[in-house]
């Protein structure tokens, strides 16, 4: 895959793709982790004699012009970041004749036309005639297939960011190489999106720990009765042949409750003793603990997805334990992007683990064994 190394930058426009959906209100930015994560490249880009570049991204899922999906509270963080004034403009197409000289130019949000993620070509190659290259530095959308990432490496000479090359590196390492006992934290709610994953890790990990709404797939496969908790039947078999796998670690214990956002009644409880009325919500104590003494002995420790209904304090307590203790740990924690890297944030643990990626389905492809099909497409 090229990098910046493999072009010479000296006065070429680069249209440069970002990963800023992040999360906004009342237009003020809440989190800037990935437009910081962004500046080495830009950085880089201007130390290698870039003229200009151009800032390509997109923010939530509008229908169409969204008004509430504008990037225009992305100004100021990027000023505040790169130390340089910022065009902005309220289009991405058609704005050839309307961009000046400003060293960093920053586009409308990408999503405000369906064609970015049909990976429309035509649409590429308009965003093309902006610049004479192509950077990737959008991890987090690497492994869509969208025209903003995908096709428009037929129509400029494309090469790989900083952040896309560090996480690329980081994930390869992790998982070829990791410095043993290499331990797994596996969470989230459905099964069905986690079962490669699972199948993956298997093999490299010395163990896997289980946790979140899935972990009732596997006790129900059991014939436990799990009340109300979240089931996927579909994944029976497959949960019922992992289980017998021993580096697979299910918790001892679970947390339930009547209710899931207002519950007059939370129990910590066995598996095996959850009532019809019921929603599992979280692990419980016993198991945290457990989870505790293996990582305790771990080396190289691996985490994706929350290990319970963490949108509701009362439920995150494993999560939010789990993340402290292995933040004052000193061990080799990767946070594999999405909710989890979201509440490292929250928390501001941010800078206690050794990497917590930008990328949460991008990262989740990797763990399953897979390629990034925007990254392929660079090669």
């Amino acid at each position: 895959m090229k990098t910046l190394d493999s072009y010479d930058f000296k006065g070429k426009k680069v249209l440069l793709r970002t990963d800023y959906n992040v999360p906004i209100k009342n237009g003020e930015v809440l989190d800037s982790f990935r437009i910081k994560e962004s500046m080495k490249t830009i950085k880089e880009l201007f130390r290698k004699g870039a003229k200009q570049i151009i800032i390509i991204t997109h923010l939530g899922r509008p229908n169409g012009r969204d008004p509430q999906l504008k990037l225009d509270p992305l100004v100021k963080p990027l000023i505040k970041l790169s130390g340089r004034s910022i065009e902005k403009h309220d289009d991405c197409l058609e704005v050839e004749h309307l961009i000046g000289s400003s060293s960093i130019v920053l586009l409308e949000n990408l999503r405000f036309y369906d064609e970015e993620e049909k990976d429309d070509e035509i649409f590429a190659s308009k965003l093309a005639k902006l610049a004479d290259v192509f950077v990737n530095d959008a991890f987090g959308v690497s492994h869509r297939k969208h025209a903003s990432v995908h096709a428009i490496t037929k129509f400029l000479p494309s090469v790989a960011g900083r952040l896309v090359e560090k996480e690329l590196n980081i994930f390869n390492e992790v998982l070829t190489l990791p410095k043993k006992p290499f331990v797994a934290i596996i969470g989230g709610s459905k099964l069905e999106t986690k079962l490669s994953v699972i199948q993956n890790l298997i093999n490299k990990v010395d163990n896997l720990l289980l946790g979140g709404a899935m972990i009732f797939t596997f006790f129900a496969a059991k014939n436990f009765s799990v009340g109300k908790s979240l089931v996927d039947k579909k994944s029976f078999a497959m949960a019922t042949m992992l289980m017998n796998n021993e580096k697979l670690v299910l918790p001892k214990d679970v947390v339930i409750a009547d209710s899931m956002e207002s519950p007059s009644q939370i129990v910590n409880v066995l598996p095996s003793q959850i009532p019809s009325y019921m929603y599992g919500l979280d692990i419980g104590q016993k198991s945290v603990d457990e989870f505790k003494d293996i990582l305790l002995s771990a080396n190289t420790i691996i985490w994706n997805g929350p290990l319970g209904y963490y949108e509701n304090p009362l439920f995150a307590k494993a999560t939010v334990g789990l993340l402290k203790f292995l933040g004052d740990s000193n061990k080799k924690v990767i946070i594999g992007g999405g909710d989890t890297a979201a509440l490292v944030t929250q928390l501001g643990l941010k800078d206690k683990f050794y990497h917590v990626s930008t990328g949460g389905g991008a990262s989740l492809k990797l763990l399953e064994g897979k390629g990034l099909v925007a990254l392929e497409a660079l090669k």
